[in-house]
């Protein structure tokens, strides 16, 4: 399935990686930070989409939204099932497109166009919805967890990856830049620059999917080590030891929650609208008691 759509002059605030494709390539997974990402998102996701997929019976249709390289969603596509995958870099899809094996061509469909622009292009709802490391750069990030609720079947799961803002300033407290952080306005001006300007709290995040109906299934943390420790020694001199580590205690307390980036399972237990229906009827009665 092929349907390209370019982009919009929508929605211009949201962050567009297309003319730093190669540098984002290089820069997140070029290294030992992308294979830490990739390991843990394919722990938590993989065992749960085959549940997910023998509980239903058949192969799932999955959407990802903002997938820039797509390496999940394309590995999914691989073990048969339907995906959608979107972005609103053409130059990041073209990337992923040329990392994909022919034969599983056919199970996907490419859509170029800000994720806001989809409702146009989808039809019917999706088993699995797939947002990673989108969140933190978008204008109004709250209505992509809404959009997700709207396109989600009954029990469908949300696998949402997002940058974790306490993590920055752990980081910093470690590597001594207090100006930076006595700074409330500080936002990286460089272009090429992978550190989000819209970071958003995991309180917050974990209250937008209480309000839209969904229930948190598990909660990993990606790089809960890795990038606190700039003087390198002992373990950490073996790329395959540090991985093996970050595997192990990323779905762990405290230490998930440390994590640059915190990967969240969902799942949409109930519509909005009857959740916020059963809300009014549970004010009413208490009114009337």
């Amino acid at each position: 399935m092929t349907n390209e759509v370019n982009p919009s002059l929508d929605h211009k605030q949201d962050r567009n990686f297309d003319e730093v494709a190669d540098h984002f390539a290089n820069k997140v997974y070029g290294g030992l930070k992308g294979d830490i990402r990739l390991a843990v998102l394919r722990r938590d996701l993989l065992v749960r989409v085959e549940q997910k997929s023998e509980q239903l019976q058949r192969p799932l249709r999955i959407l990802d939204i903002g997938a820039g390289l797509a390496q999940i969603s394309t590995e999914l596509a691989s073990l048969g099932h339907e995906l959608t995958i979107n972005d609103i870099s053409a130059n990041m899809l073209a990337k992923a497109k040329a990392q994909l094996d022919p034969q599983y061509a056919t199970n996907i469909q490419w859509l170029i166009c800000p994720y806001q622009d989809l409702a146009e292009q989808l039809q019917g709802k999706y088993d699995v919805i797939l947002c990673h490391a989108l969140l933190e750069w978008l204008a109004e990030p709250k209505k992509l967890l809404e959009f997700s609720k709207d396109w989600l079947g009954d029990n469908g799961l949300l696998s949402l990856c997002f940058y974790n803002p306490a993590s920055f300033v752990y980081r910093n407290l470690i590597m001594g830049n207090f100006n930076l952080l006595n700074n409330p306005n500080y936002r990286a001006d460089n272009k090429k620059s992978l550190t989000p300007n819209h970071p958003v709290d995991k309180e917050e995040v974990f209250s937008w999917l209480d309000e839209f109906g969904f229930v948190i299934e598990t909660v990993s943390g990606l790089r809960v080590f890795h990038d606190y420790s700039p003087l390198k020694r002992g373990g950490h001199n073996h790329p395959e030891e540090v991985l093996k580590m970050e595997v192990k205690y990323s779905n762990q307390e405290p230490f998930k929650w440390m994590g640059r980036y915190l990967h969240v399972l969902a799942r949409a237990e109930k519509p909005y609208s009857q959740r916020k229906v059963k809300s009014l009827q549970g004010k009413r009665t208490k009114l009337y008691k």
